[in-house]
C-alpha cells in the first residue's frame, strides 16, 4: 500500500515537471540574456564611435613639475567623464569614455601615444598643451597596423602579459614623489626619474623587434552604485584606513524593539553601557611605517582615480627575437612595487608561458599559441584583460598614472634616439605690418 502510493506521488511530480518546466527557463536565463543583450548593445555603440590615435613629442626641456602631468591628468578625468543614463546603458549600449595611454618602441624608437575618442580630442590636447605648451601633438596612424595581424606566425613570435596589483586596489603603488623631493624650483638635473629606465631599454631595440606598453584609464567616481560609472572607492579605503589605524567601529543604531528587549530581559537601559575612554587615541600608538600606510591609503582615495588596466607585449621577427628582451618592462613596472604598500605584477591568467608538467606537454604549445593569440588580439582591439567578461581591471588615481606616463626631458633622459622638438612655437609679432588689400 505504501509502496502504491509513493508511486502515485512519484508520478503526479512527474506530471507537473513535464508540463511546467518550461516555467523556470526565465529565472535561469534572465542573467545570461542581460550579460548578452548589454555586450550587445555596447558593441554597436563601440563600433560607431571613431577612435584617434595622437603622438606627442617631448619638450626639449622639461623644467616643470611632475605635479604638472598629473594636473593634466585630472583635467582628462574630468572631459571624458560622462556616465551613462539608465536608457543610454541598456538600449543605446553607452559606456564610459577610455583613454589609452601607449608608451613604444618601434625598432629602437621610442613613441608617446595618447587613444582617445574623436569628439574628445580638443580636451585632451588643451590638457596637455595647458602644462606643456612646447609640445607637440599630431594625428598618427595605428602602428599595430604595420604587423601581420596573425601573430605569433611562422615568421613573428611575442611574448607580453597583463599586470594586477598584489593588494586590494586602494592600497597605492610607489609614486614619483617617493623617487625625489618635489620643489617647483628644482633643476631638472635632480630629478631621478622612473622612465629614464624604460626608455634607455627601448633603445636598445633592433630593427625588427618592437615592445608595446598599453595603459587604457576609464574615469570613475565613488559611489555604492555601479551602474553609474563607479565604485565605492573611498569607502573601501576608509574601511582599510581605519582597520590599520585601529580606530573604534561605529556602534549600530538599535530599534525601539532592541532596546526594549534588554529593558526586560538584561535589565540593561538605553545608553547605559559606557566605554573606557583610553589615555591615547589609537592613531598615537601607530607605528612611522603604519603612519605612512594610513597616509598613503588616505591620500589615493582623496585624488581622481580610473578604472585601469596594463599590458606589454614584446614582438619580434623570429630571426631576431629575443627572449631576455621581457626584462625591460619588467624592472620598468618593478620600481613601482614596494613590500609594505602595493605592487604590481603579471597576471598568471593571460601571461604567455605554461608551466613544463610531463603530463601536458602535448597540449602546451597549443595552449600557449593560443594565450599570446588572444593578447595580441585584445592589444590590437583595445579590449581589457578577460574580455568580452569583466574584471581584470583596477583603481589608479593620477599621481599612480603620472608616474609611469609623463614627459621627461633630456637631462634626466638624454637617449638621442628619442623624438622630441627641437624649436619653440612662437607667434607674430604685435607690430608686423600687414598688407591691405
Amino acid at each position: 500500500m505504501e509502496v502504491a502510493v509513493v508511486v502515485y506521488y512519484v508520478n503526479i511530480l512527474w506530471d507537473i515537471i513535464k508540463n511546467w518546466w518550461w516555467l523556470c527557463l526565465p529565472f535561469v536565463l534572465w542573467r545570461p540574456f542581460l550579460f548578452w543583450w548589454l555586450w550587445w548593445r555596447q558593441e554597436l555603440w563601440n563600433f560607431a564611435q571613431k577612435s584617434v590615435l595622437l603622438e606627442i613629442k617631448m619638450p626639449k626641456e622639461v623644467l616643470k613639475p611632475m605635479r604638472a602631468m598629473e594636473q593634466a591628468f585630472t583635467a582628462m578625468w574630468g572631459s571624458v567623464l560622462d556616465p551613462p543614463d539608465w536608457w543610454e546603458k541598456w538600449f543605446e549600449g553607452k559606456t564610459l569614455i577610455t583613454i589609452g595611454l601607449e608608451i613604444v618602441s618601434l625598432g629602437g624608437e621610442p613613441h608617446f601615444f595618447i587613444r582617445v575618442q574623436e569628439g574628445r580630442r580638443n580636451a585632451i590636447e588643451s590638457a596637455i598643451y595647458s602644462q606643456y605648451p612646447d609640445a607637440e601633438i599630431t594625428l598618427a596612424d595605428d602602428y599595430t597596423k604595420n604587423v601581420p595581424q596573425n601573430i605569433p606566425n611562422k615568421d613573428w613570435d611575442l611574448w607580453g602579459t597583463d599586470y594586477q596589483l598584489m593588494k586590494s586596489e586602494v592600497y597605492p603603488i610607489k609614486t614619483y614623489t617617493a623617487f625625489f623631493e618635489e620643489k617647483e624650483a628644482a633643476k631638472e638635473e635632480k630629478r631621478i626619474d622612473p622612465l629614464s629606465t624604460l626608455l634607455e631599454g627601448l633603445g636598445t631595440f633592433k630593427p625588427g623587434e618592437q615592445l608595446w606598453i598599453q595603459m587604457s584609464l576609464k574615469p570613475v567616481i565613488s559611489t555604492s552604485k555601479p551602474e553609474e560609472g563607479g565604485k565605492d572607492f573611498i569607502k573601501m579605503g576608509r574601511a582599510v584606513a581605519d582597520k590599520l589605524a585601529k580606530r573604534p567601529e561605529k556602534a549600530k543604531a538599535k530599534s525601539i524593539l532592541e532596546d526594549a528587549a534588554n529593558e526586560l530581559i538584561a535589565g540593561k537601559l538605553p545608553g547605559g553601557e559606557k566605554k573606557e575612554q583610553e589615555l591615547y587615541p589609537p592613531e598615537m600608538r601607530l607605528t612611522p611605517g603604519e603612519k605612512d600606510i594610513v597616509t598613503a591609503v588616505e591620500n589615493k582615495i582623496s585624488k581622481r582615480c580610473f578604472d585601469s588596466y596594463i599590458r606589454f607585449i614584446y614582438l619580434a621577427k623570429r630571426d631576431v627575437y629575443f627572449g631576455g628582451a621581457k626584462a625591460i618592462p619588467f624592472g620598468f613596472f618593478n620600481q613601482f612595487s614596494t613590500e609594505n604598500l602595493n605592487q604590481i605584477k603579471p597576471m598568471s591568467k593571460t601571461i604567455t608561458k605554461i608551466h613544463r608538467y610531463p603530463i601536458l606537454d602535448l597540449i602546451r604549445a597549443r595552449r600557449t599559441f593560443v594565450k599570446k593569440r588572444r593578447l595580441f588580439f585584445r592589444y590590437t582591439k583595445r579590449f581589457p584583460p578577460f574580455f568580452p567578461k569583466g574584471g581584470g581591471t583596477f583603481l589608479l588615481n593620477t599621481e599612480e598614472i603620472t608616474t609611469m606616463f609623463h614627459f621627461p626631458g633630456r637631462a634626466v633622459a638624454a637617449a638621442p634616439f628619442i623624438s622630441r622638438v627641437e624649436s619653440k612655437r612662437g607667434e607674430a609679432p604685435l607690430d608686423l605690418p600687414m598688407e591691405e588689400e
